[in-house]
């Protein structure tokens, strides 16, 4: 690592960071002072964390702490800039962490961005939106926007939401352009990965890579609220009927969506709105992270 004192910035408005309060700032020095590690700390939220990526663009890392809303909004910039990412997995799921192997204790983070070794990953990108997980069009979004109005731990509130979701159930007609082929589908839940998301029984969700360079696709069938609670125990349990379950499922570079407008979408589980048709593709290679040495990652 550089001398240099190593950009750090955290948004400390939710998950691990929020708990730890004031508490957060000193946390933070002892784990990266205990890596060998001198940082520049900066505790941010929402449009502030944009503010600073932009002063420390073209840093050689730059390390951001957050769930994979805040990692999501972070990735674009510092693809641009030529920055390598690390990361501190301060979210509720961490899920881009899980897959790239970074522990989610706060020291072991620390050591990894001081010792790993960076490769690079695949992003994705909607319109002008980047995202480094999956997005999401349907009853999905709904239920973020109900679950985020809740105050307390995420998972508690997506219980009520979710019944409020299968009480207003709509599937929603959609066009899709898929590497220039037309599709037609009616869907409760249009789900775009990046990379290709398994329906295996006990890898359900994991990704075999981060650097195939595709997006994945998936449009749930279900006409009802019970077809759409039976889709997914199946998939939970890796028995899907991908000819039952799924109206649409394909592999793609280019994807064009076309809806309502403007059409609802979940990044990396943060609700926005676009402008319809909404064009996907994806971006090989584009972004440097900093990974444990080991073989504990799937990225490649």
């Amino acid at each position: 690592m550089d001398a240099a004192p190593l950009p750090v910035i955290v948004n400390r408005g939710g998950g691990t960071a929020a708990t730890l309060g004031a508490k957060l700032s000193d946390t933070l020095h002892e784990a990266f002072a205990a890596a060998g590690l001198t940082i520049e700390l900066e505790l941010a939220e929402g449009e502030q964390c944009d503010a600073a990526l932009k002063r420390v663009a073209g840093a050689p890392v730059v390390v951001v702490g957050g769930g994979d809303g805040t990692i999501g909004h972070a990735a674009g910039p510092l693809a641009a800039s030529g920055s390598a990412l690390g990361i501190l997995p301060l979210g509720t799921r961490n899920h881009l962490a899980r897959q790239l192997g970074i522990p989610a204790a706060l020291p072991d983070a620390a050591s990894v961005i001081a010792e790993g070794v960076r490769i690079r990953i695949d992003l994705a990108r909607a319109g002008q939106r980047v995202f480094v997980n999956n997005a999401s069009i349907g009853i999905y979004t709904r239920l973020v926007r109900l679950r985020d109005v809740h105050r307390g731990p995420k998972w508690l509130a997506t219980i009520p939401a979710s019944l409020s979701v299968l009480r207003h159930w709509r599937a929603q007609p959609l066009t899709l352009e898929i590497d220039g082929a037309t599709r037609h589908v009616r869907t409760p839940l249009l789900f775009i990965g990046n990379n290709r998301y398994s329906l295996a029984g006990g890898e359900v969700g994991a990704r075999e890579s981060l650097s195939k360079g595709v997006l994945s696709l998936y449009a749930v069938a279900a006409r009802t609220p019970w077809q759409l609670i039976t889709v997914a125990a199946r998939v939970l349990v890796g028995r899907s009927d991908v000819e039952r379950d799924f109206g649409a499922i394909a592999e793609a570079r280019h994807l064009t969506v076309a809806g309502e407008n403007p059409l609802r979408v979940a990044f990396d589980g943060e609700v926005e709105r676009m402008e319809s048709p909404l064009e996907f593709t994806i971006l090989p290679g584009v972004l440097e992270v900093v990974v444990p040495s080991g073989d504990g990652t799937k990225a490649t």
